[in-house]
Order: C-alpha cells, then sequence, then structure tokens
C-alpha cells in the first residue's frame, strides 16, 4: 500500500524554528486566548470590558488583551490571560468561541516587514482597513501590526500553518 504521507513535509517545530533573513524574524506567539465573537457586539462589549470596533488590517493592536475585527458583526478577542466570558451562545445577543486550537498565531518583525506583506497579497499594508481579513500567500489568515508598525501578526487555520511557514521561510522577501 502506498504511503501517502511521504507527500508531505513534517510540521515544523514551531517552537524552536525562527526564520531570519535580512532583519526580519518569524516566530510563534503561542499561548494566547482566543475567542471568536459573533452577534451583538455592543453586547459583548458591555460583557467584556473590551471596547472599540477591533484593529483591521494594517491598523496596530496592542496591550494584554485586544479585539481584531473580522466583519460588522463578527470580531476574535485576543488575550494573555483568559478571558471572565464562558463560550456558548449568550442571552444579550452574541455567541462565544474558544480558538485557542483554532488559529495558530505567527509574528513577524523587522524593518523590511512591508516587502514581505507585498509580496504576499495585494493589500496596501500601510493604510488600516475596517476588516483584517486578507488573503495572504494564497490562506485567508487574519493580519494586523502589534505594538508598532514593524511588527505584524498573522492568525491562520491551524492546519494550514505548515504551509504558511513554508511560504515564509521560501519567500525571498523575508
Amino acid at each position: 500500500m502506498r504511503n501517502l504521507a511521504e507527500k508531505w513535509l513534517a510540521v515544523p517545530d514551531f517552537a524552536i524554528a525562527t526564520p531570519n533573513k535580512d532583519g526580519v524574524t518569524v516566530r510563534t506567539v503561542g499561548g494566547l486566548n482566543q475567542l471568536l465573537v459573533s452577534g451583538d457586539l455592543t453586547a459583548w462589549a458591555q460583557s467584556s470590558s473590551l471596547v472599540g470596533e477591533g484593529v483591521g488590517a494594517g491598523a496596530v493592536a496592542s496591550g494584554d488583551k485586544y479585539m481584531v475585527r473580522i466583519a460588522r458583526d463578527r470580531i476574535l478577542a485576543v488575550g494573555e490571560r483568559p478571558f471572565p466570558i464562558a463560550a456558548g451562545w449568550h442571552e444579550a445577543g452574541f455567541a462565544v468561541s474558544v480558538m485557542d486550537a483554532g488559529f495558530h498565531v505567527f509574528e513577524i518583525e523587522g524593518p523590511k516587514l512591508d516587502n514581505l506583506i507585498a509580496r504576499g497579497t495585494a493589500l496596501d499594508p500601510r493604510p488600516a482597513s475596517r476588516s483584517a481579513s486578507i488573503l495572504f500567500a494564497g490562506v485567508n489568515v487574519l493580519f494586523y501590526r502589534f505594538g508598532n508598525a514593524d511588527r505584524a501578526r498573522l492568525h491562520v487555520d491551524r492546519g494550514l500553518a505548515p504551509y504558511l511557514w513554508e511560504w515564509l521561510e521560501q519567500s525571498p522577501a523575508l
């Protein structure tokens, strides 16, 4: 019987692998709490004490907890510590799904970050958009800057993380 697994690359050890070319470094950010929130975002804000619309593509997020805007009625709440809100439907009009294991988070940092972004997407990386959801390297990701303009985070479906890692490693822009 043929071994179909031979055609796939081994999953990298994201904990120790950190490509670095021309001052641009890629690393995995682990341990983040990620909640997908859908529905009445005003009610969510009142329950969670997170205010605002959430950052879109190109915008800068900061702090130990923040929101990333996906759509008009959907955000990803990201925090270093667990949120005090339970998963499931809330009578206030919003639903919460835990995405900790669903999204893999890459952090890319360096002065040539914009070159890499330009190679991965047609999006102009400088002006912020309302949604962080973009097509990057052929896959859907959530893209935003974190802390400063030379650092970005990409949230990608965990199953696509090895592909995106390989793309980042082989990118001439990195």
